[in-house]
């Protein structure tokens, strides 16, 4: 199954590079039909270009600090010269949904 999702500009070029290999989400109900073995095609927000990801692991989490223990900074798409944290997520989703829907680490590789 084919999944689509917008992606900034950064991020999207760190999945393009291949560092990151992790995509971070909300466990909604949209992201609860993405599988291993589907594919993401990312746009970037910015210039609209498009590639395709395959999906190669999904695992579940209770939040964004659970996860980020599991996982390099540069895996999920932070420079080294970054401090990556939790609350960083919350640019995104609200504490109050993360706590209803848990949250998602998507292994990916392009393709």
């Amino acid at each position: 199954m084919e999944h689509r999702m917008n992606l900034w500009d950064s991020p999207f070029n760190h999945i393009k590079q291949g560092s990151k290999i992790v995509e971070l989400r909300l466990n909604d109900e949209k992201r609860q039909l993405i599988h291993k073995g589907d594919t993401l095609v990312f746009t970037n927000a910015v210039t609209h270009e498009e590639m395709i990801t395959l999906v190669t692991g999904i695992r579940v989490f209770s939040d964004f600090a659970e996860l980020y223990s599991q996982y390099d900074k540069i895996s999920m798409g932070y420079d080294e010269d970054e401090d990556a944290s939790p609350d960083d997520m919350l640019l995104y989703y609200s504490d109050e949904k993360i706590k209803k829907y848990g949250v998602l680490a998507i292994e990916i590789k392009l393709i």
